[in-house]
């Protein structure tokens, strides 16, 4: 049965699930497209979407006394779909066009992550909470994102038995990425006024987005052929998180998946021959297509499927360590981020885009500094070394940090 209702819980099966996820991105692309205030601050659909599908399970619950409850096993393969994409598209050749630029970025990103994690650690303690929930206010949710901070989600619950860290991980995502997409810009906006900056004359406008890629006629063999290249590096991600575990590293298995992605695309040779006749698909349309389904459902299903009521009793320290994180991400930006990174126009995108990821995620960093260069000039060096230091080294130095806390 695709539903079924036992002791006041109404369960839905992975078929119905996806079928409602598909359903709820829609409904949230139709209400962005409707209220200007959630463009104008770069609110993605299945968030939109997913928090109104999930306040309405919840009054279902405090009307009817039933709680829904999906299966969720085919999201969890679109996480690692979304991921590994994300390595199949990382090139080292990017990473040294960045140079300089993107060591101090990634040194400062990575400094900030601790201390996230340390303020997020200090208020659930004065809240008496366990160090481990206020691991789920800081990098796994926050710098993490939705992606992260789910996947981290069982283990935290199994292992430590924080039942509801699934909600407050997607929570304090969902509200991060809320307040990480309004301040960007009026931070940009400040140093820009404040110290008089313009953009380097010889710069072209050159924003960068992979929906232009969409245009492009896309046949179902391109699509097979991504399918293929995720599929054999997924694969070898699963022996490779075999091994991890095998020698006391467990990593999510996204994190191993998207490590593939990056070996094979760099260590395997554009010319070697394969059964499609292709090329391995590094930046392929295809490969686009596929990544905005796998985190666009993703996300949709995630949202649809908490458990609002649950978070109540957890209201108070949620709101304390978002206001504390908010406060610091913005001290740090205006104090560190923008004079290490040249105290110039550069470094104003730059630090538009660090506020984006700092408490949202990558797509929120490109959106700040696509709104901020829209308005006052080119920064090309910003739109590589922000979306490499955001999708690129933050999930394994992450990972890497979070178990490192946790040990």
């Amino acid at each position: 049965m695709i539903i079924e209702l036992t002791n006041e819980i109404l369960k839905i099966d992975t078929f119905l699930t996806v079928t409602i996820g598909i359903i709820v991105l829609f409904v949230g692309k139709r209400i962005n497209d409707s209220v200007g205030f959630l463009q104008e601050f770069s609110i993605p659909e299945p968030v939109t979407g997913g928090m109104l599908f999930s306040i309405l399970w919840t009054f279902f619950y405090f009307m009817s006394g039933i709680s829904v409850e999906f299966d969720l096993q085919a999201r969890d393969v679109l996480l690692v779909y979304f991921f590994t994409t994300i390595g199949i598209n990382s090139s080292f050749s990017d990473l040294l066009r960045g140079g300089k630029t993107l060591v101090l970025l990634l040194f400062l990103t990575i400094t900030y992550m601790f201390i996230q994690n340390f303020i997020g650690i200090g208020i659930a303690t004065l809240f008496e909470q366990p160090k481990e929930a206020g691991l789920i206010a800081g990098t796994i949710s926050l710098i993490g994102g939705h992606g992260t901070a789910i996947a981290w989600a069982p283990r935290l619950s199994e292992d430590y038995g924080i039942s509801n860290a699934m909600e407050i991980g997607v929570a304090c995502a969902t509200f991060g990425l809320i307040l990480s997409s309004s301040i960007g810009g009026p931070i940009a906006r400040y140093l820009i006024k404040r110290h008089q900056l313009k953009p380097k004359k010889n710069e072209v406008l050159n924003v960068e987005s992979p929906n232009l890629a969409h245009k492009q006629v896309i046949t179902h063999l391109d699509i097979l052929d991504a399918v293929l290249a995720i599929h054999i590096s997924i694969i070898v991600g699963l022996f490779l998180n075999d091994f991890l575990s095998d020698i006391g590293l467990k990593l999510p298995l996204f994190v191993s998946c998207l490590f593939a992605g990056i070996l094979i695309t760099n260590l395997v040779p554009k010319s070697f021959p394969r059964l499609s006749g292709r090329k391995w698909p590094v930046k392929d349309p295809a490969v686009a297509v596929i990544a905005d389904i796998s985190l666009g459902t993703f996300i949709a299903m995630s949202l649809m499927s908490m458990q609002l009521w649950e978070l109540i009793e957890l209201a108070g320290p949620i709101f304390a360590i978002l206001s504390a994180q908010l406060f610091f991400v913005v001290i740090f930006v205006l104090l560190i981020v923008y004079p290490v990174m040249g105290k110039d126009y550069q470094a104003a995108v730059i630090s538009s885009g660090f506020a984006g990821f700092s408490m949202g995620a990558t797509p929120t960093a490109i959106a700040n500094m696509t709104a901020v260069t829209k308005r006052y000039g080119p920064s090309h060096m910003a739109f590589i070394v922000v979306p490499l230091v955001g999708a690129f080294f933050i999930d394994l130095t992450n990972a890497v940090i979070i178990q490192f806390l946790l040990g």
